[in-house]
């Protein structure tokens, strides 16, 4: 059966965007998007919330990061 996450994306007035993963936890935060981010351009921060410590037993995580665009 498919495993769903939601990925959400805030883009703020001065072109920073804010990605958080739902969905997911451990390693699956970051695989779900590492594609997206490389096409995105450089991970300027990260934050990793509790739910990606908690391991795969846990059904909802969430993970903020900051992009910076590739032209921007």
């Amino acid at each position: 059966m498919a495993e769903y996450r939601r990925v959400e994306y805030r883009i703020g007035k001065d072109g920073k965007i804010t990605e958080t993963v739902i969905g997911a936890s451990g390693a699956g935060c970051t695989e779900t998007t590492s594609g997206i981010e490389d096409a995105l351009g450089k991970v300027e921060s990260q934050e990793l919330l509790p739910e990606y410590y908690e391991g795969e037993e846990n059904i909802t995580s969430t993970e903020n990061q900051s992009l910076k665009n590739k032209n921007g």
